[in-house]
């Protein structure tokens, strides 16, 4: 794994300059780069303040709405950070906006006791269409 992303550096740095010239949007990434939003990743960390006690409270019914919701197919996966401090949900979204919907709708975000933070994501485009002259 190490060795990919040196590979993967060396495929995308080249195109910064021309990325620039041809981004509308400021990020500095070509359109052509930029994946169709298939997810969106939900990071999810308890508030500044907030106890486990409180969250403990409101666990069972947070985990029956996320079960339901995994059951509708809005919810595609969701993990506990290894760290301890939280969970990671992928969401079956297209946009940021929509994700935000259907996590205000759990129990623990209505109570105001969680941080979220959203990463939309799609394929990985295949590296000819970021520099087609890198893989020759």
């Amino acid at each position: 794994m190490k060795f990919m992303i040196p590979f993967l550096l060396a495929a995308v740095l080249p195109t910064a300059g021309l990325a620039q010239s041809q981004s509308g949007d400021g990020s500095g990434v070509p359109s052509v780069a930029i994946p169709k939003t298939t997810e969106v990743i939900v990071i999810e960390t308890p508030r500044q303040g907030v106890t486990p006690q409180q969250i403990m409270a409101v666990i069972p019914e947070e985990i029956r709405a996320t079960v339901k919701l995994y059951l509708d197919g809005k919810i595609r996966q969701w993990y506990s950070r290894g760290d301890g401090k939280g969970v990671v949900f992928v969401i079956d979204a297209k946009t940021e906006e929509e994700a935000r919907a259907i996590v205000e709708t759990l129990p623990l975000a209505k109570e105001h006791l969680m941080d979220h933070q959203y990463i939309p994501v799609g394929p990985l485009m295949p590296l000819r269409a970021l520099n087609p002259g890198a893989l020759q």
